[in-house]
C-alpha cells in the first residue's frame, strides 16, 4: 500500500484505487490532478482533498447537503463528459456523484463555494470542479454554526 507524507496529516497510506483524478486539474491548480479524499472521525463531516503532488496543498470541503439540503445540482455537458456521463444526463448526488463544497476562511467567517462544487464520479473517481451554468449560488455562501447544520 503506497504512503504519502502530507504537511497537515503526516504519512497517509492509501489504496491505489482510491485516488480521485481531476483530468484537467482544478481552476488555478491545473497541474494538480491526483487527490485523496480524507475523512477523519473527529472532523466529520469535513472531507480533506489532499493533493498527491504537493504535500502542502489540501482543500477543506463539506458534502453539499451539509451546507444546503435543497441544493440544485447544475452541470454543463462539458463537465458531464469529463465525469464520464452522456450530455444531458441528470446527475444524482449520491448514486452518480459525490458533491463537495470547498470551504474558505474569510474575515467575516467561513464561507462555502456553492457556485462551483467539486463533483466526483462515485464509480470511476474522475472529478471536476463544475461551475454552475446558471447563476443563483454564491462562491462565498456564509456557513452556519456547526450545531445548526444537518447533514444527510
Amino acid at each position: 500500500m503506497p504512503t504519502f507524507k502530507t504537511k497537515n496529516f503526516g504519512p497517509v497510506s492509501y489504496q491505489p484505487g482510491s485516488v480521485v483524478e481531476f483530468p484537467n486539474g482544478l481552476p488555478g491548480f491545473e497541474e494538480q490532478r491526483q487527490f485523496l479524499a480524507l475523512n477523519y472521525e473527529n472532523t466529520k463531516p469535513l472531507v480533506f482533498l489532499q493533493s498527491l503532488a504537493d504535500a502542502g496543498l489540501c482543500f477543506i470541503t463539506l458534502p453539499v447537503k451539509c451546507v444546503d439540503p435543497d441544493y440544485r445540482l447544475q452541470v454543463s455537458d462539458e463537465d458531464l463528459g469529463e465525469l464520464g456521463f452522456a450530455p444531458g444526463h441528470r446527475l444524482q448526488i449520491g448514486p452518480d456523484v459525490a458533491c463537495l463544497i470547498v470551504v474558505s476562511l474569510q474575515q467575516s467567517g467561513p464561507t462555502a463555494n456553492l457556485l462551483a462544487p467539486v463533483l466526483i464520479n462515485t464509480k470511476t473517481l474522475k472529478a471536476v470542479q463544475a461551475i454552475a451554468p446558471e447563476p443563483g449560488y454564491s462562491h462565498q455562501h456564509p456557513l452556519v454554526p456547526p450545531e445548526t447544520a444537518v447533514c444527510s
